[in-house]
């Protein structure tokens, strides 16, 4: 599908499907771990990605004007390969998750700001540039879990 070509729609669809992935990845981490700070952060990360679909979903049925892309215009394959990323499997361990959700998060942030300089300068720009930058966040928030996850403190600290 490298040579494929793919619409504004297209690439709005499967960023849609992947912020979907990720509330699921997030509902099922706050379901594995017991701790309720924890359980906070995965619930926000939740709601932040819900909240990205929904922006892409106002985007893709015309919901944004100024410096919105028509919908069936064909953009650069390589913005899409940013959403192509492993699956998460069911028996992998608590750490793998987390470097496979941070790594996800980091192609999100790419995928954001690709698309985003395809846009002319203005509303929608600005706000593709805001979700990349929440999606590092998002990013430093999955890694800082990882490490207690992955090195835990001990009583002698």
């Amino acid at each position: 599908m490298a040579g494929a070509q793919l619409t504004v729609a297209d690439v709005l669809n499967k960023g849609i499907q992947r912020e979907i992935e990720s509330q699921r990845l997030y509902s099922d981490l706050r379901s594995r771990v017991r701790d309720d700070q924890t359980k906070y952060a995965f619930s926000m990360l939740f709601q932040q990605e819900q909240r990205h679909q929904q922006i892409l979903q106002q985007y893709l049925s015309g919901g944004f004007k100024e410096g919105a892309l028509q919908i069936g215009q064909v953009i650069d394959y390589r913005i899409a390969e940013y959403l192509d990323q492993p699956q998460i499997k069911p028996d992998m361990k608590l750490p793998d998750i987390f470097l496979l959700a941070a790594k996800r998060e980091k192609t999100a942030n790419e995928f954001y700001l690709s698309l985003a300089a395809v846009h002319p300068a203005g509303e929608i720009r600005q706000l593709l540039e805001k979700l990349a930058s929440e999606e590092l966040g998002h990013k430093k928030t999955v890694e800082s879990l990882y490490s207690e996850v992955a090195f835990p403190q001990t009583d002698g600290g």
